[in-house]
C-alpha cells in the first residue's frame, strides 16, 4: 500500500532522489512508522541514506554495487565483488558507514547481485524472505502502471501531471482494497470494470456520432 511519494524535479526545486529519499524516511519515522527493516534498491545505497535508516533505529536492506568498498580483514578496502562470501553471507566494513552483512546471490543465467544489511545476525534464510517482500514493490510499479496509467497523463502543466499521479494511485488503492475482498487480480477486476461500463454506454449510448460514409 503506498502510503507516501514524491515528484522528481530536479529543474524546478533542485532536489535529488536521494534527497527526497531521505525526507521520505523522516516522514515515516514522524508519523510513527515502526518498521524493522527498510528494502530499497541500490540506487539509494548512498552512505547518508544508510546512515539515516540507523538514525531512525531501523535496519535496511539493498543491494550494493560491485564496486562499493569493503574491509574484510581489517588490512584495507577492496570491492565486495573481489571478497569471499559464504552462502549464509559474510561481515565486512563498508567504507564510511560500519560492518555490515554482504550475501553474494548468483542467478541461474550468472547474474551476481551483492544484497547487504545492517542486521549482522541475519541468514539467508530471512534475506530471502525480505528480498520477496523487495520484490513486491517491483510488482506494485508494475501494476500502478498497466491497470491505472499513472505514465500516461495527456498533459504537460505541472499541476495537471500532479493531479493525475495523485488519481492514479487512489485508483490503484481502490483496486488494491477490491482484490483483497475478492481475490481476484488487479487485471481481471480492470477488465470487469470496462466491460460493466461499455455494457452499461451500450444500454443508454449517452454520446450519439453521426455517421461520416
Amino acid at each position: 500500500m503506498p502510503t507516501d511519494f514524491r515528484l522528481y524535479n530536479a529543474s524546478v526545486d533542485g532536489l535529488t532522489k536521494n534527497d527526497h529519499f531521505t525526507a521520505m524516511l523522516k516522514v515515516a519515522k514522524g508519523r510513527g512508522f515502526a518498521s524493522s527493516y527498510v528494502l530499497f534498491d541500490g540506487w539509494y545505497s548512498s552512505l547518508e541514506n544508510l546512515k539515516t535508516i540507523r538514525g531512525c533505529g531501523w535496519h535496511f536492506l539493498t543491494r550494493l554495487k560491485g564496486n562499493r568498498l569493503v574491509n574484510p580483514d581489517r588490512v584495507g578496502n577492496v570491492r565486495v565483488s573481489s571478497v569471499e562470501i559464504q552462502p549464509e553471507g559474510g561481515v565486512v566494513h563498508l567504507k564510511g558507514f560500519g560492518m555490515i552483512r554482504v550475501f553474494r546471490i548468483v542467478s541461474k543465467d550468472g547474474d551476481v547481485e551483492h544484497w547487504a544489511t545492517d542486521d549482522l545476525n541475519m541468514k539467508e534464510a530471512g534475506r530471502e524472505v525480505l528480498a520477496g517482500d523487495a520484490w513486491g514493490i517491483e510488482v506494485f510499479h508494475r501494476g500502478i502502471k498497466q491497470c491505472c496509467g499513472i505514465e500516461r497523463a495527456q498533459v504537460r502543466k505541472g499541476i495537471a501531471v500532479f493531479n493525475h499521479i495523485c488519481m492514479s494511485i487512489r485508483a490503484f488503492l481502490r483496486l488494491e482494497v477490491y482484490r483483497l475482498r475478492t481475490g481476484l487480480s488487479w487485471y481481471k477486476l480492470k477488465a470487469r470494470i470496462i466491460r460493466d461500463a461499455i455494457r452499461a454506454y451500450l444500454a443508454d449510448p449517452f454520446y450519439l456520432f453521426n455517421p461520416t460514409a
